[in-house]
């Protein structure tokens, strides 16, 4: 792997990584970091998907690190605390949605939505729902139903694994549609947020794991460095980026990036049919 390689990889970890847990969808953004990188003409398009996929290990692991008190206290607790097994049982629940559909469709929605065009219409309309969303709330000004993902019941969880179902499209954000749709149905803006990060460590695990499987015949012993330094990235980057994040919900809404999804996707489009920016994936 030359040096203009490692540092396309390196570029790629860190985006994977920083928007992994925002709302403003990481898949999008590796799909245009690597249209602009022109990385699929380095590795081929087919292991470029494959990487995007298995590089969110390393975003969830930082997770896992961040939450690991929590995540050590529930596995201990699941023979005897209720509460360990309910929020285990929720997290199965909400995880199944997108699974199902994801094994259902995955082939033609890669085939047709995995291009830079589909990811910006994506992150303009998401845009617009979160602000809707917001504006909801602060008219309403009412208080959230659920403060702690502890409170949250087996509905509350179907209705966040549905509303993660639309990540499945590029450009939607998993966390955006889990945390935005947690508040829709009354979860406070923490507890949404909490129960993005926790669902996605099975969600994200299992979709790398899956790629993983389903695409070895592409991948060789050559291809370890490229994945670690990506994974590596990932890890760093999104482990500053959770922190930050729980720091920022404590005080702001999420306003501004409903604000630069439509900025962002707009620039896409006009660039893009302006000639400007060749955005092929």
């Amino acid at each position: 792997m030359d040096i203009f390689l490692a540092l396309k990889v390196l570029i790629m970890g860190l985006v994977e990584g920083f928007t992994e847990f925002l709302p403003i969808s990481s898949t999008g953004h590796l799909i245009l970091a690597g249209s602009l990188l022109d990385f699929t003409a380095d590795i081929g398009r087919e292991k470029a998907e494959v990487f995007e996929i298995a590089i969110q290990a390393g975003a969830i692991f930082a997770v896992c690190w961040e939450y690991r008190a929590r995540i050590a206290a529930v596995l201990r607790g699941l023979p005897s605390d209720p509460k360990a097994r309910k929020l285990v049982l929720n997290l199965i629940i909400a995880f199944m949605p997108a699974a199902i559909l994801g094994l259902l469709f995955s082939k033609m929605i890669k085939e047709k939505l995995f291009a830079p065009l589909p990811v910006a219409i994506a992150l303009i309309v998401g845009g617009f729902v979160i602000l809707w969303v917001e504006r909801r709330n602060r008219l309403r000004n009412s208080v959230a139903r659920v403060d702690s993902v502890d409170d949250m019941t087996a509905l509350d969880a179907l209705k966040i694994g549905f509303a993660q179902a639309f990540a499945l499209i590029p450009g939607t954000s998993r966390s955006g549609a889990t945390i935005i749709g947690g508040m829709m149905f009354g979860l406070s803006r923490k507890a949404a947020t909490e129960f993005s990060f926790f669902l996605a460590i099975p969600t994200l695990f299992a979709a790398t794991i899956y790629s993983l499987y389903k695409d070895r015949a592409l991948l060789s012993a050559s291809d370890i460095p490229l994945f670690s330094i990506g994974t590596a990235a990932a890890f760093v980057s999104a482990f500053l980026c959770v922190r930050w994040l729980l720091r920022y919900i404590s005080s702001h809404d999420f306003t501004a990036f409903a604000w630069y999804r439509i900025v962002f996707g707009l620039v896409v489009i006009v660039t893009g049919y302006a000639g400007w920016v060749s955005w092929v994936h």
